[in-house]
Parts: structure tokens; sequence; C-alpha cells
């Protein structure tokens, strides 16, 4: 496992945003993302519990329970920003407000489907908003860990249910970005646009579940 990688796909996330947009965040590694946008991009972000314009997290001694991110994390608002209730907030998701949702997964297959709330058999945190904002958003990225434990969780297809499932033709998930590298959506499959040096191509085949198409102008992924 390489060192640092939540770390790592957070850097590479934050360079697919640009000034002005408007961010959603899933929990876990999404929240870091923010941590490593340049200094000349500045987005608002979204949480799906009620709020616009959420700034860094507190010092320890400022910390305010009342105002915290979607995952209960205590967090701060930034100058201008607002509070309203969820029915307004998902006014927003669903009416495709959010130019950019940042979501961790289970599972996401080559279709582009994606599971991340429920694993039968075990207590998990449920789904929250993911479904509106896998729809509603305009583009979705997956940000997570390429294996689970050495098991795959980019797949052919899905085997745990689903959050959402695209439909005649259209893709739910965007883009994946994972430690070992960026992959595209497309009506062809999965297409591996940059790797990371640290692992060879065959090493980023054998812990992917489903074939990955190599890009003519593949690059080395950075941070």
């Amino acid at each position: 496992m390489m060192e640092n990688a939540k770390a790592f796909i957070a850097k590479r996330v934050a360079k697919e945003l640009k000034d002005g947009y408007v961010v959603n965040l899933g929990i876990g590694l999404p929240t870091l993302v923010p941590n490593y946008l340049p200094e000349d991009v500045e987005v608002i972000l979204q949480s799906e519990n009620g709020f616009v314009g959420l700034g860094g997290a507190p010092d320890p001694d400022k910390v305010d329970m009342h105002v915290t991110d979607a995952g209960g994390t205590p967090t701060t608002i930034k100058a201008g920003g607002a509070f309203f209730d969820s029915a307004a907030s998902f006014c927003l998701i669903r009416g495709g407000h959010v130019d950019v949702t940042i979501l961790g997964a289970m599972q996401v297959d080559e279709k582009g489907d994606i599971a991340n709330y429920k694993i039968p058999g075990k207590m998990v945190a449920g789904m929250g908003g993911a479904m509106d904002l896998l729809v509603g958003a305009k583009e979705v990225i997956v940000a997570m860990e390429h294996t689970n434990k050495g098991k795959h969780k980019i797949l052919e297809k899905c085997t745990l249910p689903l959050t959402a499932k695209g439909e005649n033709g259209t893709h739910i998930v965007d883009m994946i970005i994972t430690e070992m590298g960026v992959m595209k959506v497309t009506d062809d499959g999965l297409v591996l646009t940059e790797y990371n040096p640290e692992f060879t191509l065959d090493q980023i085949q054998e812990a992917t579940g489903a074939k990955l198409i190599i890009a003519e102008d593949l690059k080395e992924m950075e941070a």
C-alpha cells in the first residue's frame, strides 16, 4: 500500500476544481481536497445538511458543534456563507446547481455505476444524500483507494447494492481518482489517462477488476 495515499489522492482531485465552482464533498477522504487547492482557485463548498461557504477546520478552542459538515465533523463557515434547511439544500443539488461532487465508494464499475452506502449484513452510515448528489451534480468524481485489503473496488459490474445507476447510455460517475491512477468513464469502458509511476501498468491492471483502456496520450500522475 502506498504511504500517504489519501493525501496523494486529495491533491490530485484538487486539480480538477476550477475557480468559482460549487463543490459538494462526501465524508472521509473527499474532505481533504480543499487543503490542496491552488492559491488562485476559490470554490464554494456546499454541505447537504444545509449550508454553503464551508471553511476549514476550527481551532480546538473554537469548535461549535452547531456547525458541522454532513459527516458530523466540526467545521467553520466563511464570511458570506449561509445556512438553510435541508429542503433548500436538496433543491440546490437536484436543481443542478452543484458543479462537482466528490464522493468515496465501496465499488465502481466500468459503466460508471456506483455502490457506496451498504454492505449486506454490516452496519454502515447509510445513503445520506449520495443518491441525489450522484444524479444532480454536473460532474461526479470518485476519490478512493484503489483496493480494499487487496480486493477489487473497480469492477466490470458492481456486486453491492447500487447507490445510482446510469440509464440510456448515461454514466453516473465521470472520473475515478486513486493512488494508482486517473480513470475516465467512457462508452467504451474505463480509460486510464494518468498513472502513478510508483506502479507499473501491469500492477494497476492487476489491482483492477475491469479491463483498462490505456489512453494514447497516457501521462504520469502528479499530485
